[in-house]
C-alpha cells in the first residue's frame, strides 16, 4: 500500500512539474500581471477567474486515473483563484472547474464538483480575512498558501467521504488518493505562488532600477541643455549618461553632425564631423527609434570598419511640433547586449533632454524678444529725447555756456550707456548714473518747473538690475506726471536693500496714473515689468501705488543680486 502511494506521489509529482512548467512560461506574458496583486476592480477580477479556470481545468486532464476517480491538481487553480481573487472570483473558478470536472463522469463527480466550489470558497475566505485585518502581504506567502491548500484537499476527502457511494468505494478511493492529493496540491499550490513572488520581485527590482537611474541621469543634466544645445553642452550631457547606464560609449548629434562623444571608439568618433551613420541618418528622416543588436539587424561602424562597437540604439530628439532636432545614441562593444533597462531608459532619457531643449529655445526666444523690445524702446525715446535736449542746448548755450558744456556732457553719458548696454545687467549705482544723466537734461529743459531727490542708501549697495530699468520709468513719471502741473514737479528716486531683495521707487507729486490694461501700456513700465519676470519670476516686477492729485510711486521689486567683487 506505502510503495502504491508512493508511485502515485511520484506519478503525480511529474504531472504537477508540467503543470507548474506552463505556470513559469505564462508568468513571463501580460497575462499574468494583473495577478501580481490582490485583485480588487472588476477588469482584473474577469483575468483572474480566467486566468484560474483554466488552471484549475488543466489540473484535472493532468490528474491521474484511479480506479472510477482522478487524482488530481484541480485545487491549486481553485484556492489561488479565491486567494487573490476574493470570494467571489473563488466560487467562479470552482464551479467552473467543478462543473467540467463532473462532466467527466464517474461516482465521485458530484462531490468533486462539489468539494471544487468549496475549495474556492475557502481560498476566498483567507483573502477577506487578511483584507479585513489589514494584512494583505500574508496572501502571496507560500506557507499561509500551502496550508490553505491543505485544508481545502482535507475538505475535499471528507465531501467524497460524505457524498460518494457506495461508501465502501468513497472510503477505499480516498485511502488511495489522500496522500498523493495532499502532497501535491500543496507543494504545487506553494510553488505556484513562488512562481508569483518571483515574478514580483523581477518587476520590482526593474522598477527600482529604471526609477533610480533615471533620477540621478535626471537630477545630473538639469538645465545643462537649457542654455544651448551645442558642443560643450552636449559633452556635459554625454558623460552623464555614459556614467550612470555603463554602456560602451554615448553620443549625442543635431541634425548634421556629431556634437558628442564618450566611450569606446572616441579615437574616431569625433565631435564635430558630419554624421555617415546610415542607421542615425534613418532615425532622423522616419523620425523613429532605430536599433541594430548585430545579429538580427546587422551593425556596422561607417568610419572605422574594425570598431569594437556592434550595437547601436539611435533615438530620436524632437522640438517643436516633433520635428527630429538630432538624436541621442547608446552603444555597446562585442559579446554584450543591450539591457531592456537600457532599451527604456534611453528613450525616457531623449524626452528628458528634447524637453530640456526645447526649454532653453523657448527662453532664448524671450530674450530676443525682449532684446528687440529694447531697441524698439530705444528707437522711440532717443529721437524724441535727442529733439527736446538739442532744443534746450540752444537756449542754454547762449545765455550759459559752462552749463551748456556740461549738459552735452550729460547727454553724451546717456547715449553711451544707451549704445554700451541695451540688455545688459548692471551695477545699480551705473543704472543711477544713466538716470542722472537723464535727469539732469530735463531738469535744463525745464528749469525751476522741477526738482529731483535722490534717497538712496550710502554707499551705493553692490546690487545689480536689468539695464535700463529706471529710465523708462523716470521718463513716464515726467511725461504723464509732473510735465502736466501748473506748478513745480518733484520727483524723488529711492532705493532699499534687504538680505535678499532690492527695491526700488520713483515718485512724482502729481498723482495722475490711470490703470490700463497692459496690452496698453506701451513700451515703457509694461516692457521692465516683464522683462523682470522673464528673469526673476512672477513673485517679482512692477507694481503701482497711487494717491489722485497728490503722488504717484512706481515701486520696483527685484531679487538682491549682487555684483562679482574684483580683487
Amino acid at each position: 500500500m506505502i510503495v502504491s502511494q508512493l508511485n502515485q506521489i511520484l506519478s503525480l509529482m511529474q504531472q504537477t512539474c508540467v503543470y507548474l512548467v506552463i505556470a513559469y512560461l505564462l508568468s513571463k506574458t501580460p497575462l499574468f500581471l494583473p495577478l501580481m496583486q490582490v485583485t480588487i476592480r472588476l477588469p482584473r477580477k474577469v483575468v483572474c477567474y480566467l486566468v484560474f479556470s483554466m488552471f484549475c481545468i488543466m489540473g484535472t486532464y493532468f490528474g491521474l486515473r484511479i480506479e472510477d476517480s482522478i487524482a488530481n491538481t484541480r485545487a491549486i487553480g481553485a484556492v489561488l483563484g479565491g486567494v487573490l481573487g476574493g470570494p467571489l472570483v473563488g466560487f467562479a473558478v470552482g464551479l467552473t472547474g467543478g462543473l467540467h470536472r463532473y462532466s467527466m463522469g464517474g461516482f465521485t463527480a458530484f462531490a468533486c464538483m462539489l468539494s471544487t466550489i468549496g475549495e474556492g470558497l475557502i481560498g476566498g475566505l483567507l483573502h477577506t480575512i487578511m483584507v479585513r485585518r489589514g494584512t494583505v502581504g500574508r496572501l502571496f506567502d507560500p506557507l499561509v498558501v500551502a496550508l490553505t491548500t491543505l485544508l481545502a484537499e482535507v475538505m475535499q476527502m471528507a465531501v467524497i467521504l460524505a457524498v460518494a457511494r457506495p461508501l465502501p468505494s468513497a472510503v477505499h478511493l480516498v485511502q488511495s488518493i489522500a496522500l498523493p492529493m495532499f502532497v501535491n496540491n500543496t507543494v504545487g499550490a506553494a510553488m505556484f505562488m513562488r512562481i508569483l513572488l518571483d515574478r514580483r520581485l523581477i518587476i520590482a527590482t526593474y522598477s527600482t532600477t529604471f526609477s533610480s537611474k533615471a533620477l540621478k541621469i535626471a537630477a545630473r543634466a538639469e538645465g545643462l541643455l537649457r542654455t544651448g544645445f551645442n558642443q560643450e553642452n552636449s559633452m556635459l550631457v554625454a558623460r552623464i549618461i555614459y556614467e550612470e547606464l555603463g554602456v560602451g560609449a554615448v553620443a549625442i548629434t543635431d541634425r548634421e553632425k556629431l556634437l558628442a562623444f564618450i566611450g569606446i571608439g572616441d579615437d574616431h568618433h569625433l565631435p564635430g564631423t558630419p554624421i555617415t551613420s546610415p542607421l542615425t541618418q534613418r532615425a532622423i528622416e522616419k523620425n523613429k527609434v532605430e536599433y541594430a543588436d548585430g545579429n538580427e539587424t546587422p551593425y556596422r561602424c561607417s568610419i572605422k570598419p574594425d570598431c569594437p562597437l556592434t550595437s547601436s540604439l539611435v533615438i530620436p530628439l524632437r522640438g517643436e511640433e516633433g520635428f527630429v532636432i538630432g538624436t541621442i545614441k547608446l552603444y555597446e562593444p562585442r559579446r554584450k547586449l543591450f539591457s531592456s533597462i537600457n532599451l527604456t531608459l534611453g528613450e525616457g532619457i531623449a524626452r528628458l533632454l528634447s524637453a530640456q531643449i526645447l526649454a532653453g529655445r523657448y527662453e532664448q526666444q524671450k530674450q530676443l524678444l525682449a532684446q528687440t523690445e529694447i531697441k524698439l524702446l530705444h528707437a522711440q525715446v532717443n529721437p524724441h529725447f535727442l529733439f527736446n535736449a538739442l532744443n534746450t542746448l540752444s537756449a542754454v548755450i547762449r545765455s550759459d555756456p559752462e552749463r551748456a558744456r556740461q549738459l552735452v556732457l550729460y547727454l553724451s553719458t546717456f547715449f553711451r550707456k544707451n549704445l554700451k548696454r541695451p540688455s545688459e545687467v548692471v551695477a545699480l549705482a551705473d543704472e543711477i548714473e544713466h538716470v542722472d544723466a537723464y535727469l539732469q537734461i530735463q531738469l535744463a529743459r525745464f528749469a525751476g518747473q522741477l526738482t529731483v531727490e535722490y534717497v538712496l542708501p550710502e554707499p551705493k549697495p553692490p546690487a545689480r538690475l536689468p539695464a535700463f530699468s529706471l529710465q523708462p520709468i523716470v521718463e513716464n513719471a515726467i511725461k504723464h506726471g509732473t510735465s502736466q502741473l501748473l506748478g513745480t514737479g518733484h520727483i524723488r528716486i529711492g532705493a532699499d536693500c534687504s538680505e535678499d531683495s532690492l527695491t526700488l521707487w520713483v515718485e512724482d507729486n502729481a498723482g495722475l496714473y490711470r490703470a490700463h490694461p497692459p496690452s496698453s501700456d506701451g513700451l515703457g513700465m509694461n516692457l521692465v515689468d516683464r522683462r523682470i519676470k522673464a528673469r526673476y519670476g512672477e513673485q517679482y516686477g512692477v507694481r503701482v501705488e497711487c494717491e489722485p492729485e497728490c503722488f504717484t510711486r512706481v515701486i520696483i521689486h527685484l531679487p538682491l543680486e549682487k555684483e562679482a567683487i574684483t580683487l
